[in-house]
């Protein structure tokens, strides 16, 4: 059985660790921003029509049908938990006194 690393589960396209300090502008990170809740969106639509052929009788193979459904599930999740993130440190930032 071959096993992926835990990076493997992150969307492609969507390391927002690759953007550098000075380098780094917001649109740029809008943008990756952008591209990884897209990639979320791919992963659960993928798991949607696997699931909708599995349910048609068009694939046999339930463990591909799960795998992608829990990709997507744990995607999502991350996706809520960074959100969760952004909003608790805005809020932060917004309570200091300037």
């Amino acid at each position: 059985m071959n096993v992926n690393p835990v990076g493997m589960l992150m969307p492609q396209g969507s390391r927002l660790g690759e953007i550098k300090g000075n380098d780094a502008s917001p649109r740029d990170f809008a943008e990756a921003l952008f591209n990884a809740v897209k990639d979320v969106n791919h992963l659960q639509l993928k798991a949607d029509e696997l699931t909708e052929k599995m349910v048609l009788g068009q694939i046999d193979d339930v463990h591909q049908v799960m795998l992608a459904a829990e990709k997507a599930k744990l995607a999502l999740q991350l996706t809520v938990q960074i959100r969760n993130k952004l909003v608790e440190a805005y809020q932060e930032v917004s309570k200091m006194q300037f």
